[in-house]
């Protein structure tokens, strides 16, 4: 048994928050905040934020998990 940080990405926000990744693991805390950080960034124009839609909103957090050692493919 191995402790990894698993990746979770969620698209969406209230009733429309759906879970549409859950299956990356990694060595690194680092790594895993890392790519959180990126696939939640936004480009464009903040100046109109507000005005996006609440279903294109990305959260994204590393959590902590206890696997067994090859079971799946850790980053």
């Amino acid at each position: 048994m191995i402790h990894v940080f698993l990746l979770m990405v969620y698209l969406g926000v209230g009733e429309d928050r759906r879970l549409i990744s859950d299956n990356m693991y990694f060595r690194s805390v680092s790594d895993c905040n890392f790519f959180a950080a990126e696939v939640s960034r936004r480009h464009g124009s903040y100046e109109h934020l507000y005005k996006m839609d609440k279903r294109d909103m990305v959260t994204a957090y590393c959590v902590p998990k206890y696997i067994s050692k090859g079971s799946v493919e850790v980053y």
